[in-house]
């Protein structure tokens, strides 16, 4: 078999993990030697054993690796293995880099350490919005979002990376075949076609359980240069993926919440604990400027078009590449809603401004 293949089958066993494969590749030297070894052999390497040893030679009995490489070719779905140069370097640093990753769209959003955003499922209106926004200004910046594309705090991540036109990682906690939670499928389709990446550890036919969520959440934090926790009950899995985010060395930021809210108990643990407090996207970017495009922070900004109208310039002027609520902005111009609303959209159809989620606008560079 070849490397990649090896790593297929080796990935597909219940036995077998990152650490013990690392392991066996010290012992005999190389990942295709791996299935060459008697039973004895096998069993004689430190933390295998006998039942490991006789799972890794029975591999045909669990495995129809003809099988998968027809499905992956008819579901065009790509495939690499850790050894491979392209295997992104801030996941192969973590204890226990995937094996293989099996991915649709664009592998180079993973080629740069982002930011990591995660939280409840069910989330308040405070929290989708807050996500929205601070995942839209992370990505205008110029950082790749990712999540779990997951129910609540995990969608509205995607949504505001997708509505900035950043690149947006979505990390399955199952298989790429199928898609959990099904409404989604949508969402993952637009992430791919913009740029972003849909990634997964899990052999063809893995649908999600309590096995792989907790799998999936190294992979979400691994993949960034830090992860910000946003609505998180005291038992939440977005804790789970703060510590794996300690453990890798990743810095873990948290949104404070109200005080009488469940969903605020983690996060405000997490800040109690040395958590980064953000109250705006500063507070992530300043730990992160050196990871920015220079442009991002130092290009000059274009001057503004000779031909606007008396009203375009006056919004244009007023406006800043810090989000401005629409009331706000109304109330600093002097217009009427009517007018305002009508010319705002004149600017946004010649792109020199942008609206957040939440009303919100922003001049663009």
């Amino acid at each position: 078999m070849e490397r990649l293949e090896c790593y297929l089958v080796l990935n597909s066993l219940r036995l077998i993990g990152p650490v013990r494969v690392r392991k066996l590749v010290e012992a005999f030297g190389a990942v295709e030697r791996i299935f060459l070894q008697s039973m004895s052999a096998l069993a004689a390497v430190d933390g295998i054993g006998p039942k490991v040893a006789r799972s890794l030679r029975e591999w045909e009995q669990h495995f129809d690796l003809a099988e998968e490489l027809r499905r992956l070719g008819e579901l065009n779905i790509s495939v690499l293995d850790c050894a491979d140069e392209r295997y992104p370097r801030q996941l192969a640093e973590i204890y226990d880099p995937p094996l293989v990753l099996y991915y649709k769209g664009d592998l180079a959003a993973a080629s740069r350490r982002g930011i990591s955003v995660v939280g409840s499922r069910r989330t308040s209106p405070y929290g989708l919005e807050t996500a929205k926004k601070l995942s839209y200004q992370t990505a205008y910046a110029g950082l790749p979002v990712t999540s779990g594309l997951a129910r609540g705090i995990d969608t509205a991540a995607h949504q505001g990376a997708l509505a900035a036109r950043g690149r947006t990682i979505a990390v399955l906690g199952c298989s790429l075949d199928l898609m959990y939670p099904p409404e989604n499928q949508a969402l993952a389709d637009a992430l791919v076609e913009h740029g972003g990446l849909l990634v997964s550890e899990f052999p063809l036919g893995t649908p999600p359980d309590k096995r792989t969520f907790p799998m999936r959440n190294r992979i979400v934090s691994g993949l960034s240069g830090g992860v910000l926790v946003i609505e998180a009950g005291e038992h939440s899995g977005a804790l789970i993926t703060a510590r794996m985010a300690v453990e890798q060395g990743r810095q873990v930021f948290a949104v404070p919440g109200r005080i009488d809210h469940l969903q605020s108990k983690g996060c405000h643990r997490l800040i109690k604990e040395g958590a980064k407090l953000v109250e705006s996207v500063d507070d992530i970017l300043a730990e992160f400027e050196f990871l920015l495009p220079k442009s991002a922070i130092s290009a000059p900004r274009r001057p503004l078009p000779a031909d606007l109208t008396d009203e375009e310039r006056l919004i244009m002027e007023t406006l800043g590449v810090e989000e401005t609520h629409l009331d706000e902005l109304t109330r600093k111009c002097g217009l009427p809603s009517a007018r305002m609303s009508s010319t705002l959209l004149r600017l946004e159809m010649r792109r020199l401004a942008r609206q957040l989620p939440g009303k919100y606008f922003v001049k663009t560079d």
